[in-house]
């Protein structure tokens, strides 16, 4: 059930990480929120889709730094008033190799990163490597990390660990990321990690002039079977505002939208039109929303388009101001040497053209063949179109083994 909180969520937090480092038992133990939802997450225990969990930042005057971050309004040390600071909204991704490409899809919206490190194994992980790579192309440069698990590691390994850690991030020229060892099992560190978010994770400067526009993360169906006709909700879709602002009443386009003939993609794709009916925020209803932190917007659209996350890739907007469709792209593109979410070392070989390649290009994944192949361009022939503004970033995988693999990443210069 969610809780209403004091404001809208205005910061967007990914994690990042191994499927075993404890992602979603760190959000939960900040958040009070259990993000694996989805049956088949429950049943196997990791996460398949997108996790979302909102939580309150307080502050007590009283508690000695770096101790003194709660996300209840009542410090549990001195049972006084905290001082409200924000409101954060995670992005929980999966972690396992074979969903790396969903965890793309969250990357694009985050505003700033926590990389979960699990201290009984040596760091890095092959996804602890894929994520903090992923994460640096996708352009988040603000990143904490939680080294957890302490509590069932002796003190010599919790070192060891951290060194682990440090070393590496040295390494990538990124030393300067806070480490912070904890444990999301038994809430100890939570503090300290709540006072790092708050200082090396801040809110950045919004284009709030600019018109609205929306990566579609998530869209669903809220009506239970068997609603009476008269009484269904319009589809709901759910994303990150990375511009403008959106109020209740106002018209919203949606590209590339839906395939003219539902069976054959080949026909050509048109946008939707539809109308907000409803916006959701903070586990509260709002008339207008803003950038910062995970939206749901309930639509005039049929709820039979929305359900089982079918617009996800989508962008939404004002009409008319939407970025271009792209059937094919034109990419200035860098391929890494090493492949990254593998065991061991694995050359990345050229790309070949008539290739078959996975591009990600904010929340939309999409399958494509290389058509021609130049020293630092490649053009792609997509099998489904994006939306998106020339100099977006894109990245690159490879199907190695039974997964796709990143490695690389351009931007569309047409």
């Amino acid at each position: 059930m969610s809780v209403e909180l004091p404001k809208q969520p205005e910061v967007n937090i990914g994690t990042l990480g191994h499927v075993d480092n404890g992602k979603s038992t760190l959000v939960q133990a900040i958040s009070g929120v259990w993000t694996a939802r989805h049956s088949e997450e429950i049943k196997r225990g990791i996460t398949i889709r997108i996790g979302y969990a909102d939580a309150a930042q307080y502050r007590c005057g009283l508690c000695e730094e770096p101790y003194n971050y709660y996300s209840v309004p009542i410090c549990p040390v001195h049972r006084k008033e905290c001082e409200f600071i924000r409101v954060i909204s995670f992005i929980d991704c999966p972690g396992h190799h074979s969903l790396m490409i969903t965890m793309l899809s969250g990357a694009a919206l985050f505003d700033g990163a926590i990389l979960v490190a699990d201290a009984r194994v040596k760091f890095p992980q092959a996804q602890d490597r894929e994520h903090l790579e992923a994460a640096v192309i996708m352009g988040v440069k603000r990143l904490v990390v939680a080294q957890n698990k302490i509590d069932v590691v002796d003190k010599s390994r919790a070192v060891e660990n951290y060194r682990e850690i440090k070393d590496y991030l040295s390494s990538l020229g990124l030393g300067a990321i806070p480490i912070v060892p904890l444990s999301a099992q038994q809430g100890v560190g939570i503090e300290a990690l709540e006072y790092a978010i708050h200082k090396y994770l801040p809110t950045p400067p919004r284009e709030l002039d600019k018109p609205f526009l929306m990566p579609v993360l998530r869209s669903f169906n809220t009506n239970l079977p068997g609603t009476n006709a008269l009484m269904m909700r319009g589809g709901v879709i759910g994303g990150s505002i990375i511009q403008g602002k959106i109020r209740v009443g106002d018209e919203i386009e949606l590209a590339p939208g839906l395939p003219v003939k539902e069976d054959d993609p080949r026909s050509g794709y048109e946008p939707l039109y539809t109308e907000a009916i409803s916006i959701r925020a903070g586990g509260r209803s709002v008339e207008e929303a803003s950038s910062g932190g995970l939206i749901g917007v309930e639509t005039t659209l049929d709820p039979a388009l929305t359900k089982s996350d079918s617009l996800v890739g989508n962008m939404c907007g004002k009409p008319g101001t939407l970025p271009p469709t792209w059937k094919s792209l034109e990419i200035e593109y860098t391929l890494f040497k090493k492949v990254v979410g593998v065991e061991g070392d694995m050359d990345v070989r050229q790309i070949s053209e008539k290739e078959p390649v996975v591009i990600n290009c904010f929340t939309a994944v999409t399958s494509a063949v290389v058509v021609r192949r130049q020293s630092d361009r490649l053009s792609l022939a997509l099998s489904k179109p994006i939306c998106a503004w020339p100099g977006s970033k894109v990245t690159l995988s490879r199907r190695i083994g039974t997964g796709w693999r990143l490695i690389g990443y351009g931007d569309i210069i047409g």
